[in-house]
């Protein structure tokens, strides 16, 4: 298998990450073609204490890598005296862009197997890039997507699927709708199938205290997730809810559901943390390939220190492969533009 890794946030513990996870043998029988700047990775060299046997190759040699276990595509952007441990800043975010960008032409381009990416600092991106929102809305617009994708955050003993994203917390109400709802529990289904979890029990998760409690607490419950729920489960799915959030997930986890669908982030990212902190992948599914990272943060406050923990990036690893292997589609058939890993995107 080839994965894209697109190196993160320079000023974080993602470059220690990259480089960890390039040297680990969980990679000994996988081809990573790493996407960034080589001093921004020799840098997570240093701080991880680890040696790579690294092929560095410019933009326009990216059709001969065969053969080669790991390369980096030396983009040169971002130089060591604008990286700033443990603080965002535009560089760094303008690097994580376009590194991003870049790994995911390569997928879309059928170069590589899934996309992986070291932890992203959005508040640096944004300082690059203002209209930036999140990565999904990013990948729609790199891949000229004509479905938008949608976040999971997976361990091994539960999924947490999400209905909305990162909105604030004020405009999740208004962001459902029973359609929404819906095709977010048709995409659960679809990509727990597609992981080779057929049939998987998902409950829907309430977004009122106790479930609205007959509308003392809402409407939300009864009007749009109830419906939603019965609409899928008429259509065949194996799902309950809405259930209220503060026992959906110990029913999760004592084997009634395979997925919980949350309707909010930290609805479902602080259960998923506090079960696997260290475990923990970010999955963004609905697109033709896997693209992981690790479900935590940039971890600024131990930047440099060598101390980050490996856990989750090779359990991402681990779950791009295992789906890449699962829903091949690898051709190398696709010729790249020229600019392919210096592009802009938008406006």
């Amino acid at each position: 298998m080839r994965i894209a890794l697109a190196l993160g946030d320079a000023g974080g513990v993602g470059p220690e990450l990259a480089a960890k996870l390039m040297a680990h043998p969980d990679l000994v029988d996988h081809e990573v073609i790493a996407i960034g700047a080589e001093n921004v990775l020799r840098m997570g060299m240093e701080h991880g204490g680890v040696e790579l046997d690294l092929k560095v190759i410019s933009q326009d040699e990216i059709g001969r890598v065969e053969g080669a276990r790991h390369v980096l595509v030396d983009l040169a952007n971002c130089a060591r005296d604008e990286i700033t441990l443990g603080q965002s800043n535009p560089a760094a975010g303008r690097a994580s862009l376009q590194n991003f960008a870049a790994a995911l032409r390569l997928g879309k381009a059928g170069l590589v197997d899934a996309v992986m990416f070291t932890p992203f600092n959005k508040h640096s991106m944004r300082l690059a890039r203002p209209e930036y929102v999140d990565e999904i809305g990013f990948i729609d617009a790199v891949l000229e997507a004509e479905r938008s994708g949608r976040e999971f955050n997976v361990l091994e003993e539960v999924w947490n699927a999400r209905v909305t994203s990162h909105v604030p917390l004020r405009a999740v109400a208004d962001r459902l709708s029973v359609e929404r709802i819906l095709s977010s529990i048709r995409l659960t289904a679809e990509v727990m199938a597609a992981a080779g979890k057929p049939g998987a029990r998902i409950g829907v998760a309430a977004l009122n205290p106790h479930a609205g409690d007959g509308r003392n607490f809402g409407d939300e419950d009864e009007d749009i997730i109830a419906p939603a729920v019965a609409q899928g489960a008429a259509e065949g799915f194996d799902v309950k809810g809405p259930i209220p959030s503060d026992t959906v997930f110990v029913r999760a986890i004592r084997g009634e559901f395979d997925a919980v669908l949350t309707m909010y982030h930290d609805q479902g990212q602080i259960a998923i943390k506090l079960l696997g902190f260290d475990r923990g992948v970010t999955l963004i599914a609905g697109y033709d390939f896997p693209i992981v990272t690790p479900a935590h943060g940039t971890a600024y406050d131990i930047a440099g220190q060598g101390r980050a923990d490996l856990g989750a990036t090779r359990a991402a690893a681990r779950l791009g492969v295992d789906l890449a292997r699962l829903n091949p589609r690898r051709n190398g058939a696709v010729t790249l533009a020229p600019d392919w890993a210096t592009a802009l995107v938008g406006s």
